[in-house]
C-alpha cells in the first residue's frame, strides 16, 4: 500500500478529509449530507454531480476548496497495529460483515474514532478503530477493532473494497470522475462543501 510513502503534502489533504468525515459523524450530522457520484461537469467553484440514486447535485465548492484521492489498498496488509474506517452491516453470523474498508496512514491514527451509524446502505454503520487482533478463514479476514468504550468483529468478505489515502489534484475533478463530497445541504439539490474526495486511476472512493 505503501503507506510509508505519504507525502506531507497528501497527509495534509488527508487528514483534511478525514477529519470532515469526523465532523460530519458528530453532533450535526443531521445538517450534513453526504454526495456519491460521477462528476458531470465544473464551471469554477461549481460542481455538478450524477448521485448513485439518479438526483443531479450540485455542489459550490467553498473559498480554498482541496481534494483527495483514494488509493487501492488489500485486506491481506492489514495488520494488528493499524487504524482503519470500515463502513459495515450486521449478518446472520452474528459477525459485521465489511462493506468498504479505508486504512489509515499510521499518522493519522485516532481520527474520528468510534462506532456510529453510516448511510453507505440500510443499518449500515462506520468503525473508525485500531486492529487488535486479525484472523484469516476460507472467507477473508476477521477483524477485532478497538476503540474507545467499545469493541468489534468486522469480517471482510472476499471482493470488499479497499482503498488508503493519497495526493490528487484539482485537475482529477473532470467529468466521469467518481467524487465523495461531505457537506452541508443549502436546500434545492444544492450543497457546500469545502472538500472532493475523488477516485484515481480507476479506483472509486467506497465510503
Amino acid at each position: 500500500m505503501n503507506r510509508n510513502r505519504f507525502t506531507k503534502g497528501a497527509f495534509a489533504l488527508a487528514t483534511g478529509a478525514m477529519m470532515t468525515l469526523a465532523i460530519s459523524q458528530g453532533a450535526h450530522a443531521a445538517e450534513r449530507v453526504r454526495v456519491r457520484g460521477t462528476v458531470e461537469s465544473i464551471d469554477g467553484d461549481t460542481l455538478k454531480v450524477k448521485a448513485r440514486d439518479g438526483k443531479d447535485v450540485t455542489v459550490v465548492l467553498k473559498t480554498g476548496w482541496a481534494v483527495t484521492g483514494v488509493v487501492k489498498a488489500s485486506a491481506a496488509d492489514i495488520k494488528p497495529g493499524d487504524f482503519v474506517g470500515i463502513a459495515s452491516q450486521p449478518t446472520d453470523s452474528g459477525v459485521n460483515g465489511a462493506l468498504e474498508v479505508v486504512v489509515f496512514p499510521a499518522a493519522m491514527k485516532g481520527t474520528g474514532e468510534g462506532d456510529r451509524p453510516w448511510d453507505l446502505k440500510p443499518n449500515s454503520s462506520m468503525t473508525n478503530a485500531t486492529v487488535a487482533n486479525a484472523v484469516t478463514s476460507v472467507n477473508g479476514p476477521t477483524l477485532t477493532l478497538t476503540y474507545k468504550g467499545g469493541q468489534k468483529k468486522i469480517s471482510i468478505p472476499d471482493g470488499t473494497p479497499v482503498v488508503t489515502l493519497g495526493a490528487a489534484t484539482k485537475a482529477d475533478i473532470k467529468a466521469g470522475a467518481t467524487v465523495f463530497i461531505n457537506g452541508e445541504s443549502t436546500g434545492d439539490g444544492v450543497v457546500s462543501s469545502d472538500r472532493v474526495v475523488v477516485g484515481t486511476n480507476g479506483v472509486v472512493p467506497p465510503m
